[in-house]
């Protein structure tokens, strides 16, 4: 029995580390301070804009001192259709002249921010706050809030997060209005639609390139194909599929020649002309050098 109990404790004690590296705290006070309220860490941590003495222009003493935990992570993307991250909060308020400390949880295993946009630059480098951290690990920081009533974007920066869902924003004292396309809180500025037909589609391209308001694809198929069937009685399945696809192509190709001069929209077809020769002339010289063996 007292074989057992020992190599209980013994696996205990070895797992130890194991657990340890599971959740990373990390602690601003063992953070490298590179100055400007940069604090960062060789494991990944870092926060940028940490203020937590120098009072903003405006503010003759802290309000107040408040404490939030936020996390951050796919969980909380569940209840938003659609929406791949999220933070388990979207809506932050504040008294103006606030002293704030943000413990910044990332409950994933990639990197996740929490970024504060829109703070006077005289006192927050590049206008910003900023916690990032590579997760599971938790990682804290602290602003003091300006004065004035002002809503501030805070998101994460890495690349689609936001557009994923992990966006949220941050009321100083009434705020002036509300963000848009913050998951729970307002609406989307282009809302998703999974029931557009073609024709829908068609008239949306024309109308983003500036074109006329274009026919049904059926009708103008028939009117461009009718002096062909009037002549020759009758027309084939590529002349169709081909003035088809050109129908749906040309709004496409108006929006990416929009704005471009006629010698750049002929430069652009040459290079596309080349790119093209290239790959054919190299996909013959492979097929010829593997018939030769």
């Amino acid at each position: 029995m007292m074989k057992f109990v020992s190599v209980s404790i013994f696996s205990a004690l070895i797992s130890l580390p194991t657990f340890a590296q599971e959740f990373q705290d990390h602690d601003a006070g063992m953070l490298m301070n590179h100055g400007d309220g940069h604090l960062m860490d060789m494991a990944g941590g870092m926060v940028m804009g940490n203020n937590p003495d120098t009072l903003p222009g405006g503010c003759d003493k802290v309000a107040e001192t408040k404490e939030i935990t936020v996390h951050a992570g796919h969980k909380y993307a569940e209840k938003f259709p659609g929406r791949m991250f999220a933070f388990d909060t979207q809506e932050f308020q504040f008294k103006p002249c606030t002293k704030l400390t943000v413990h910044f949880i990332n409950d994933d295993s990639v990197r996740h921010q929490w970024m504060m946009h829109g703070l006077p630059k005289y006192l927050y480098p590049k206008g910003m706050f900023h916690l990032e951290v590579s997760g599971p690990a938790k990682i804290s920081g602290t602003l003091i809030l300006p004065p004035g009533d002002k809503t501030y974007l805070v998101h994460c920066d890495i690349a689609q997060h936001m557009e994923k869902g992990m966006k949220a924003q941050l009321k100083v004292g009434k705020g002036d209005g509300d963000l848009p396309s913050i998951p729970n809180v307002t609406a989307n500025i282009v809302a998703d639609d999974y029931k557009i037909t073609l024709p829908e589609l068609l008239a949306k391209a024309h109308a983003e390139a500036d074109l006329p308001e274009p026919a049904p694809v059926v009708e103008t198929v028939k009117k461009v194909t009718s002096p062909v069937v009037e002549e020759n009685g009758s027309f084939s399945g590529v002349t169709v599929i081909g003035l088809a696809l050109g129908i749906l192509v040309a709004p496409m190709l108006a929006r990416k020649f929009k704005g471009m001069s006629v010698t750049q929209i002929v430069s652009y077809f040459f290079d596309l002309v080349s790119a093209f020769a290239e790959l054919a002339v190299g996909t013959i010289q492979k097929l010829f050098k593997a018939f030769q063996k």
